[in-house]
């Protein structure tokens, strides 16, 4: 009886305390389309205001949805992150943009996906690898495009439309228009072309 009311109170609290258009928090944002929710709790909101989601997106419970390094952080570009209209972001997901990160319409993503434009440096063997950084590179995923559990996306790498990254997939490089891509690093194992069809790519 304790367990059920205790899941009671919990489904209210994450209804109640969910992020949307018309309530404070989400007119904090650069932009936060109609329809949109971020789900209760999400593990680190900061820098709002760099920040713009469209219509009928739903970012799950636990994920990390950020632009910069930390809270108050005046960024180069506005908006820094953008999530385009009806796409579902996976819970435990993570979003950090520095310069540019571009989400198109319709991107689906899996549980614990990591999307970053900015990395740590190591060159400099004298400092630590925490106060190396390297240059921001933009980040681009194209309209319908799915990114399986776990995938990481790396600075500088644009996904096309209508593309499948395969769970565990680690993106270091660009991926074509209607293809399939697995592995880390994630390389094409199968394509669209008009008037062909599917075709398979030896790995």
């Amino acid at each position: 009886m304790v367990g059920a009311g205790y899941a009671r109170m919990s489904a209210m609290l994450s209804r109640w305390a969910a992020i949307g258009p018309r309530g404070s928090r989400g007119k904090k944002f650069h932009s936060f389309g109609s329809g949109s929710i971020i789900c209760w709790p999400p593990t680190t909101l900061y820098n709002e205001n760099y920040i713009s989601i469209g219509r009928d997106t739903m970012i799950g419970p636990h994920v990390a949805l950020a632009a910069g390094m930390v809270p108050g952080q005046k960024m180069l570009s506005a908006p820094t992150v953008t999530i385009g209209d009806r796409c579902l972001i996976g819970r435990g997901s993570g979003i950090v943009g520095h310069f540019s990160i571009e989400i198109g319409n319709d991107v689906w993503t899996g549980h614990h996906v990591y999307i970053t434009d900015q990395n740590h440096g190591y060159e400099d063997v004298d400092l630590p690898i925490s106060q190396q950084t390297q240059s921001e590179r933009p980040v681009r995923i194209g309209d319908s495009s799915w990114l399986g559990h776990g995938t990481i996306v790396l600075p500088g790498v644009t996904i096309g439309k209508h593309v499948v990254v395969g769970a565990n997939s680690v993106v270091t490089s660009d991926i074509p228009d209607y293809s399939v891509a697995v592995g880390a690093p994630a390389r094409v194992i199968r394509s669209h072309a008009p008037g062909v069809g599917w075709q398979s790519h030896a790995r």
